[in-house]
Protein backbone atom coordinates (compact mmCIF):
# COMPACT_ATOMS: atom_id res chain seq x y z
CA UNK A 1 0.00 0.00 0.00
CA UNK A 2 0.96 3.64 -0.39
CA UNK A 3 2.50 5.39 1.92
CA UNK A 4 0.70 8.44 0.77
CA UNK A 5 -2.58 9.64 1.76
CA UNK A 6 -5.45 7.62 -0.37
CA UNK A 7 -7.13 9.11 -2.97
CA UNK A 8 -8.82 5.99 -3.79
CA UNK A 9 -9.43 3.32 -1.49
CA UNK A 10 -10.95 -0.37 -2.62
CA UNK A 11 -11.92 -3.17 0.29
CA UNK A 12 -13.22 -6.61 -0.30
CA UNK A 13 -14.54 -5.31 -4.33
CA UNK A 14 -15.99 -8.65 -5.83
CA UNK A 15 -17.63 -8.18 -9.59
CA UNK A 16 -19.20 -11.27 -11.25
CA UNK A 17 -20.64 -11.15 -15.14
CA UNK A 18 -22.90 -14.44 -14.21
CA UNK A 19 -21.11 -17.10 -13.66
CA UNK A 20 -17.54 -15.48 -14.19
CA UNK A 21 -16.19 -14.16 -10.92
CA UNK A 22 -14.14 -11.28 -12.29
CA UNK A 23 -12.86 -9.33 -9.09
CA UNK A 24 -12.38 -11.74 -6.34
CA UNK A 25 -12.98 -9.61 -3.19
CA UNK A 26 -9.86 -6.76 -4.00
CA UNK A 27 -8.24 -4.60 -1.68
CA UNK A 28 -6.39 -1.71 -3.28
CA UNK A 29 -5.29 1.61 -2.35
CA UNK A 30 -3.88 4.62 -4.51
CA UNK A 31 -2.17 7.54 -2.71
CA UNK A 32 -2.13 10.94 -3.95
CA UNK A 33 0.39 11.78 -6.37
CA UNK A 34 1.35 8.46 -6.82
CA UNK A 35 1.59 6.25 -10.17
CA UNK A 36 0.38 2.51 -9.68
CA UNK A 37 1.06 0.76 -12.56
CA UNK A 38 -1.21 -2.74 -12.82
CA UNK A 39 -0.09 -5.78 -15.08
CA UNK A 40 -1.09 -8.72 -15.60
CA UNK A 41 -2.25 -11.77 -18.26
CA UNK A 42 -5.35 -10.77 -20.58
CA UNK A 43 -8.25 -11.96 -18.73
CA UNK A 44 -6.96 -11.41 -15.16
CA UNK A 45 -9.42 -8.50 -14.26
CA UNK A 46 -7.47 -5.80 -14.88
CA UNK A 47 -10.20 -3.54 -16.98
CA UNK A 48 -12.90 -4.51 -14.99
CA UNK A 49 -11.16 -3.13 -11.98
CA UNK A 50 -10.39 0.31 -13.76
CA UNK A 51 -14.11 0.54 -14.82
CA UNK A 52 -15.03 -0.09 -11.22
CA UNK A 53 -12.55 2.39 -9.97
CA UNK A 54 -15.25 5.28 -11.49
CA UNK A 55 -17.83 2.86 -11.43
CA UNK A 56 -18.27 2.21 -14.95
CA UNK A 57 -18.99 -1.19 -13.53
CA UNK A 58 -20.56 -1.43 -10.29
CA UNK A 59 -18.92 -3.99 -7.87
CA UNK A 60 -21.52 -6.34 -6.71
CA UNK A 61 -19.32 -6.31 -2.92
CA UNK A 62 -17.51 -4.26 -1.02
CA UNK A 63 -16.50 -0.67 -0.45
CA UNK A 64 -14.79 2.23 -1.90
CA UNK A 65 -13.63 5.54 -1.12
CA UNK A 66 -12.43 8.25 -3.38
CA UNK A 67 -11.65 11.62 -1.59
CA UNK A 68 -14.22 12.35 0.71
CA UNK A 69 -16.83 10.36 -0.55
CA UNK A 70 -17.90 6.43 0.11
CA UNK A 71 -19.74 4.13 -1.43
CA UNK A 72 -20.46 0.29 -0.33
CA UNK A 73 -21.82 -2.19 -2.64
CA UNK A 74 -24.26 -5.35 -1.80
CA UNK A 75 -27.52 -5.97 -1.58
CA UNK A 76 -29.85 -2.61 -0.19
CA UNK A 77 -32.37 -0.41 -0.47
CA UNK A 78 -32.00 3.00 -1.09
CA UNK A 79 -34.78 5.60 -0.01
CA UNK A 80 -35.43 8.10 -2.21
CA UNK A 81 -33.31 10.78 -0.92
CA UNK A 82 -30.47 7.75 -0.41
CA UNK A 83 -30.56 7.94 -4.38
CA UNK A 84 -30.66 11.00 -4.79
CA UNK A 85 -27.18 11.04 -2.88
CA UNK A 86 -25.98 8.17 -4.22
CA UNK A 87 -26.28 9.49 -7.81
CA UNK A 88 -24.37 13.18 -6.37
CA UNK A 89 -21.85 11.12 -5.00
CA UNK A 90 -21.57 9.36 -8.48
CA UNK A 91 -21.32 12.18 -10.47
CA UNK A 92 -18.93 13.95 -8.11
CA UNK A 93 -16.67 10.65 -8.63
CA UNK A 94 -16.97 10.21 -12.28
CA UNK A 95 -16.61 14.36 -12.89
CA UNK A 96 -12.77 13.72 -10.61
CA UNK A 97 -11.75 10.85 -12.11
CA UNK A 98 -10.41 11.04 -15.76
CA UNK A 99 -10.00 7.74 -18.39
CA UNK A 100 -8.30 6.88 -21.32
CA UNK A 101 -9.68 3.67 -23.19
CA UNK A 102 -7.98 1.62 -26.28
CA UNK A 103 -10.04 3.19 -28.49
CA UNK A 104 -9.51 6.51 -28.81
CA UNK A 105 -13.58 7.32 -29.25
CA UNK A 106 -13.17 10.71 -30.51
CA UNK A 107 -16.27 12.07 -32.61
CA UNK A 108 -15.46 11.93 -36.11
CA UNK A 109 -17.43 15.46 -37.06
CA UNK A 110 -15.38 17.23 -34.48
CA UNK A 111 -12.04 18.64 -34.45
CA UNK A 112 -9.62 18.49 -32.31
CA UNK A 113 -10.62 21.41 -30.32
CA UNK A 114 -13.79 20.89 -30.54
CA UNK A 115 -13.89 17.19 -29.06
CA UNK A 116 -11.56 18.47 -25.79
CA UNK A 117 -14.47 21.42 -25.92
CA UNK A 118 -17.38 19.32 -25.53
CA UNK A 119 -17.18 18.49 -21.86
CA UNK A 120 -16.55 21.97 -20.91
CA UNK A 121 -19.43 23.31 -22.62
CA UNK A 122 -22.16 20.54 -21.48
CA UNK A 123 -20.95 19.45 -18.73
CA UNK A 124 -18.81 21.93 -16.75
CA UNK A 125 -21.01 24.28 -18.32
CA UNK A 126 -18.21 26.76 -19.61
CA UNK A 127 -18.49 29.59 -21.99
CA UNK A 128 -17.38 29.25 -25.19
CA UNK A 129 -14.36 31.50 -24.98
CA UNK A 130 -12.84 29.41 -21.46
CA UNK A 131 -14.10 26.46 -23.13
CA UNK A 132 -11.83 26.99 -26.16
CA UNK A 133 -8.95 28.03 -24.20
CA UNK A 134 -8.83 25.75 -21.99
CA UNK A 135 -8.87 23.40 -24.42
CA UNK A 136 -6.08 24.79 -26.24
CA UNK A 137 -4.01 24.46 -23.18
CA UNK A 138 -4.68 21.09 -22.83
CA UNK A 139 -3.88 20.00 -26.54
CA UNK A 140 -0.17 22.44 -26.19
CA UNK A 141 0.16 20.12 -22.51
CA UNK A 142 0.05 16.74 -25.09
CA UNK A 143 2.43 18.42 -27.90
CA UNK A 144 -0.63 18.92 -30.70
CA UNK A 145 -0.27 22.90 -30.67
CA UNK A 146 -0.40 22.57 -34.02
CA UNK A 147 -3.89 20.44 -34.38
CA UNK A 148 -6.68 22.22 -32.96
CA UNK A 149 -8.52 22.08 -36.04
CA UNK A 150 -7.72 19.02 -37.84
CA UNK A 151 -10.81 16.44 -37.51
CA UNK A 152 -9.77 12.79 -36.50
CA UNK A 153 -9.22 11.12 -39.91
CA UNK A 154 -6.31 13.62 -40.36
CA UNK A 155 -4.51 12.47 -37.36
CA UNK A 156 -2.09 9.23 -36.52
CA UNK A 157 -3.83 6.73 -33.71
CA UNK A 158 -0.82 8.65 -31.46
CA UNK A 159 -2.03 11.70 -32.08
CA UNK A 160 -5.79 10.49 -31.57
CA UNK A 161 -4.64 9.14 -28.17
CA UNK A 162 -3.28 12.29 -27.28
CA UNK A 163 -6.25 14.24 -28.01
CA UNK A 164 -8.19 11.98 -25.68
CA UNK A 165 -5.87 12.48 -23.05
CA UNK A 166 -5.86 16.57 -23.45
CA UNK A 167 -9.88 15.91 -23.38
CA UNK A 168 -9.53 13.89 -19.86
CA UNK A 169 -7.30 16.41 -18.71
CA UNK A 170 -9.81 19.57 -19.44
CA UNK A 171 -12.30 18.68 -16.80
CA UNK A 172 -8.90 18.54 -14.06
CA UNK A 173 -9.29 15.41 -12.52
CA UNK A 174 -7.89 14.54 -9.32
CA UNK A 175 -7.45 10.84 -10.86
CA UNK A 176 -6.32 9.64 -14.03
CA UNK A 177 -6.62 6.34 -15.28
CA UNK A 178 -5.24 4.82 -18.21
CA UNK A 179 -6.68 1.00 -19.42
CA UNK A 180 -4.07 -0.16 -21.55
CA UNK A 181 -4.35 3.12 -23.75
CA UNK A 182 -1.01 2.31 -26.09
CA UNK A 183 -2.32 -1.58 -27.20
CA UNK A 184 -4.25 0.01 -30.07
CA UNK A 185 -1.43 1.53 -31.43
CA UNK A 186 1.09 0.51 -33.99
CA UNK A 187 4.51 0.34 -32.35
CA UNK A 188 6.43 3.35 -33.33
CA UNK A 189 3.10 6.01 -32.02
CA UNK A 190 3.46 3.93 -28.33
CA UNK A 191 6.32 6.74 -27.55
CA UNK A 192 4.55 9.36 -28.28
CA UNK A 193 1.72 8.14 -26.05
CA UNK A 194 4.21 7.23 -23.25
CA UNK A 195 5.72 10.19 -23.00
CA UNK A 196 3.04 12.48 -21.91
CA UNK A 197 2.50 10.02 -19.49
CA UNK A 198 5.78 10.38 -18.24
CA UNK A 199 5.56 14.17 -18.32
CA UNK A 200 1.45 13.86 -16.48
CA UNK A 201 3.60 11.25 -13.74
CA UNK A 202 6.33 13.88 -13.54
CA UNK A 203 4.09 16.89 -12.76
CA UNK A 204 3.04 15.08 -9.74
CA UNK A 205 -0.81 13.73 -11.56
CA UNK A 206 -2.26 10.49 -9.82
CA UNK A 207 -2.40 8.08 -11.87
CA UNK A 208 -3.81 4.48 -12.61
CA UNK A 209 -1.99 2.21 -15.25
CA UNK A 210 -2.53 -0.66 -16.81
CA UNK A 211 -0.53 -1.29 -19.44
CA UNK A 212 1.59 -4.49 -21.17
CA UNK A 213 4.58 -1.65 -21.48
CA UNK A 214 6.87 -2.97 -18.77
CA UNK A 215 9.50 -0.34 -19.45
CA UNK A 216 7.06 2.03 -18.82
CA UNK A 217 5.89 0.31 -15.63
CA UNK A 218 9.57 0.02 -14.31
CA UNK A 219 10.73 3.63 -14.93
CA UNK A 220 8.12 5.44 -14.46
CA UNK A 221 5.54 3.74 -11.94
CA UNK A 222 5.70 4.07 -8.16
CA UNK A 223 4.35 0.26 -7.54
CA UNK A 224 3.49 -2.25 -9.38
CA UNK A 225 0.38 -4.71 -9.04
CA UNK A 226 0.30 -8.08 -10.22
CA UNK A 227 -3.34 -9.56 -11.14
CA UNK A 228 -4.25 -12.95 -11.89
CA UNK A 229 -7.52 -14.49 -12.18
CA UNK A 230 -9.17 -11.59 -10.53
CA UNK A 231 -7.10 -11.44 -7.67
CA UNK A 232 -3.75 -9.49 -7.01
CA UNK A 233 -1.12 -12.28 -7.16
CA UNK A 234 1.64 -9.43 -5.67
CA UNK A 235 2.12 -5.57 -5.10
CA UNK A 236 5.40 -3.64 -4.30
CA UNK A 237 8.00 -1.24 -5.85
CA UNK A 238 8.89 -1.97 -9.52
CA UNK A 239 12.26 -3.03 -8.56
CA UNK A 240 10.97 -5.84 -6.27
CA UNK A 241 8.33 -7.26 -8.34
CA UNK A 242 10.55 -7.33 -11.90
CA UNK A 243 13.97 -8.20 -10.22
CA UNK A 244 13.17 -10.13 -7.03
CA UNK A 245 9.43 -10.92 -7.18
CA UNK A 246 7.59 -13.58 -4.21
CA UNK A 247 4.94 -14.97 -6.64
CA UNK A 248 5.38 -17.77 -8.68
CA UNK A 249 3.08 -16.57 -10.80
CA UNK A 250 4.49 -13.11 -11.54
CA UNK A 251 7.59 -15.35 -11.78
CA UNK A 252 5.73 -16.97 -14.95
CA UNK A 253 4.23 -14.34 -16.69
CA UNK A 254 7.32 -12.22 -16.27
CA UNK A 255 9.61 -14.89 -18.19
CA UNK A 256 6.72 -15.78 -20.87
CA UNK A 257 5.94 -11.71 -21.23
CA UNK A 258 9.69 -11.24 -21.77
CA UNK A 259 10.25 -14.24 -24.07
CA UNK A 260 7.19 -13.69 -26.20
CA UNK A 261 9.11 -9.90 -26.72
CA UNK A 262 12.27 -11.61 -26.93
Amino acid sequence: MSDAEPLLDMRGIHKSFGTNHVLCGIDLAVGRGEVLVVIGPSGSGKSTLARSMNLIEQPDEGTLSFSDRRFEFGPRKLSWSGRRAWRADVRFLRQNTGMVFQQFNLFPHLTSEGNVMLALRRVKKLPEKDARAEAHRQLDRVGLSDKYDAYPAALSGGQQQRVAIARSLATHPQLMIFDEATSALDPELIAEVLDVMRVLAEDGMTMVVITHEMSFARDVGRRVVMMDHGVIEEEGPPEQVFENPSSERTRAFLKHFQRGRA
